[in-house]
């Protein structure tokens, strides 16, 4: 099986902030590739440590054949990090968004290492009937291409769920190199940190959050779990979740950064842990909630990010693919809200400031 390179593995242990890249489009749904390679730029000059493209927030139908997007959208987020480089910026772990059935999943697969990305966000949504056994076959045919960075999606936006089990079986695959834990679920969560430690893979497999609804606590909190049959035999092992691959983190994201800082700090009794760390946690699932639409079942959750980033002028629209994916009723008004009540959490003066040089 193909293996990440050592610096990306060390990077994803030490932790970072990953945004979900979307897609930039014109006002009449054409791809915009400035603008695409400008979101590309912002993500590094803010401070993350990768990008994940060709995702959720990406828009999965870039793969439909009337828009045929995935390979020009996966091209140009390497060529711009390969520029960025080049430039003397900093290294990105590069991810690709993987999915569909077997076929579909080693094709994109196999697109994505061509372009030199070091692992594959595999999502299992389109496998919702299949047996657990042909998962990981499934799984293990992908992995057979390009590293693995598994991923646990919430049932709302068509995941299906996944068992202590099924993690498990899932770690146990060698070149497993991290898991986005997204089920927007606590007990979904532990799910896969107990099937991590059951394979003996916990320390070996980065775990992320994906929970955008309960991104600071996730980032806090010890999972421990107990490994054994007897009481003499029994050993605690305990992971934490190192860092986030978000799109929530799409936007505002030199705030994030900023976030995870002070969150590495507390993690590591560098600064001590105080009601104001909850409180923030609070905050940030408050912004989540009108940027990913929960009160419409996160309906609006791709155009929310799009609406803050045309706003702040990274995007020369808000639409989406289908045009009929807009904003539901009263999410502007709250966005406006959250941007009001928690300026801390946001960087638009960042982004004016360099957007220029970012649209060149």
């Amino acid at each position: 099986m193909p293996d990440a390179p050592d610096w990306v593995r060390d990077a994803l242990h030490a932790g970072m902030v990953i945004p979900a890249h979307p897609l930039a489009l014109s006002a009449d749904g054409a791809y915009d590739e400035r603008r695409q390679r400008a979101l590309t730029r912002y993500y590094a000059a803010a401070g993350a440590g990768g990008v994940a493209v060709g995702v959720h927030t990406t828009q999965f139908a870039i793969r439909a054949p009337e828009h045929d997007l995935l390979e020009p959208v996966l091209r140009t987020a390497c060529q711009t990090l390969d520029e960025v480089e080049r430039n003397d910026g900093p290294r990105l772990v590069r991810i690709a968004g993987v999915c569909g059935p077997t076929t579909q999943a080693v094709r994109e697969a196999e697109l994505a290492t061509a372009f030199g990305y070091h692992a594959g966000l595999l999502s299992l949504a389109a496998l919702s009937t299949v047996d657990e056994d042909a998962l990981i076959e499934h799984c293990r045919a992908v992995a057979g291409v390009i590293p693995l960075f598994g991923f646990y999606l919430q049932t709302a936006i068509s995941g299906r769920p996944l068992g202590e089990s099924f993690w498990s079986r899932f770690a146990e695959i060698d070149n497993v190199v991290a898991i986005k834990i997204a089920p927007f679920d606590r007990y979904k969560t532990l799910d896969v940190v107990r099937g991590v430690a059951q394979a003996g893979r916990a320390g070996e497999i980065a775990l992320y959050t994906g929970n955008d609804d309960h991104i600071v606590a996730d980032l806090l909190t010890p999972f421990q779990t107990r490994l054994g049959g007897g009481a003499v035999t029994q050993q605690t092992v305990t992971q934490q979740i190192v860092g986030g691959l978000l799109g929530h983190w799409a936007v505002w994201t030199r705030k994030a950064v900023e976030l995870f800082d002070h969150v590495q700090a507390l993690r590591t009794g560098a600064e001590p842990i105080t009601s104001d760390a909850f409180a923030l946690d609070a905050q940030v699932t408050d912004c989540n909630a009108a940027l990913f639409d929960a009160a419409h079942g996160f309906a609006g959750c791709v155009p929310g990010i799009n609406h803050v980033l045309h706003g702040q002028g990274l995007l020369a629209s808000a639409r989406c693919l289908d045009p009929r994916e807009r904003l539901s009723p009263g999410q502007a008004e709250r966005i406006a809200r959250v941007r009001r009540d928690y300026p801390h959490l946001t960087d638009d003066d960042f982004v004016a400031e360099h957007l220029d040089a970012w649209l060149s």
